[in-house]
């Protein structure tokens, strides 16, 4: 039966990368066979594996948070660019494919304190402006992996970072991550900045006169630090998020209608995330370096939250290189990361994993190089 569960699952992520248009239908297919299976193999109950039970925290706060950031985020993202700042930047932003190249690097610093999921919807937002709307697939590609990256090696700046802090891992041992996320981030950066270039210039277009709704920046801005506080107060970033979205609701109306957009590829991974969740993965291979780097190669298409959690329980890891393994691998495959789906809804095209691997070929060789130089400078710490 076991062995029927991965087969299940691995043709689901199948399907999803054949039939992209209709992803979401692929992941609720496959999670109601493995529902069905889970029934028949024995004593099972959907209700206390999403509400928790003999101790063990269900998966109800890792779908709500989904649920929560990712159509927060939507909103986010809709008032961010309605302000006007993004119309601005093409006058600050440098010539050619340099100023690709900075727009990158904002969304790697802006998720190092922010959500992974918010600097890629900020940095989509923005690049679908200064390039009017013509944005390389291997620049989409880039921009989600500059958010994971960005996120590695800080505790409040990726759901998997935050997991292990809480669970009493050092800030410390967990920064070390940016040594390969730097690394990673040069290489990719200036080939996709290049791609985009070829595809695309920035156009400099006379704004000084184009209006800036200061309102709808503060609730940007109100957002974002109602985000950060519940992730750190809570570990619930989704809470803040809408706390202030209904907040500011009194300035702004909420545009439903990004809602009701993202909602097919939110529920869409989290009928995935539910589906690995239902995986029978009791125990991982024991640390080495060797397979940490495959965790991050597996988290491309398993979700990265339950292999993490997985991960602590064992012990035993370097967790530095464990957080840049789970947190950028992600990256090479669309729905690898919870940023990768945020974003394909702004870009409906960036569904193809076909697309998505020819164009961002330089995520996955980046991946492996950084990796392999933080051990080669670092070493392996378990």
């Amino acid at each position: 039966m076991n062995v029927i569960a991965f087969i299940v699952f691995v043709l689901t992520l199948v399907s999803i990368a054949i039939f992209h248009k209709r992803s979401l239908e692929c992941a609720l297919a496959g999670l109601f066979v493995l529902v069905v299976l889970k029934y028949f193999g024995g004593d099972f109950s959907i209700w206390s594996h999403l509400i928790g039970h003999d101790g063990h925290e269900g998966e109800w706060r890792i779908l709500l948070n989904l649920l929560g950031l990712l159509t927060g985020f939507e909103v986010l993202s809709k008032h961010f660019t309605d302000s006007g700042v993004p119309q601005h930047l093409p006058l600050f932003l440098p010539d050619d494919w340099k100023g690709g190249f900075v727009l990158l690097a904002i969304v790697f610093v802006l998720s190092s304190f922010l959500d992974n999921i918010a600097a890629a919807m900020i940095g989509g937002a923005v690049a679908s402006v200064v390039f009017k709307g013509k944005v390389h697939i291997g620049f989409i590609v880039a921009i989600v992996a500059a958010a994971n990256a960005g996120g590695s090696g800080s505790v409040i700046g990726d759901t998997t970072t935050t997991m292990m802090w809480i669970s009493g891992i050092p800030p410390l041992k967990i920064v070390g991550a940016y040594l390969a996320a730097f690394s990673s981030f040069f290489c990719f950066a200036i080939i996709a900045a290049r791609q985009q270039d070829k595809h695309q210039v920035i156009l400099k277009d006379e704004l000084e006169n184009f209006p800036v709704d200061k309102t709808r920046l503060l609730i940007v801005i109100l957002m974002l630090a109602g985000t950060v506080s519940a992730n750190i107060l809570f570990d619930f970033p989704a809470l803040g998020l809408w706390v202030m979205l209904v907040i500011s609701s009194f300035l702004r109306k909420i545009p439903v209608a990004v809602i009701r957009q993202s909602l097919r590829g939110t529920f869409f991974l989290m009928a995935l995330v539910l589906a690995a969740s239902l995986l029978p993965v009791s125990d991982l291979p024991a640390p080495t370096t060797g397979s940490t780097f495959l965790l991050g190669i597996l988290s491309s298409v398993f979700d990265n939250i339950p292999l993490t959690k997985l991960a602590i329980e064992s012990g035993g890891y370097d967790w530095s290189m464990l957080a840049y393994a789970v947190g950028f691998g992600g990256s090479m495959i669309w729905f690898g990361s919870s940023a990768g789906v945020a974003i394909s809804n702004i870009f409906p095209e960036s569904r193809s994993v076909f697309l998505w691997v020819k164009s961002g070929w330089h995520v996955i060789i980046s991946y492996g190089i950084g990796f392999w130089l933080q051990h080669l400078i670092l070493g392996w710490h378990p």
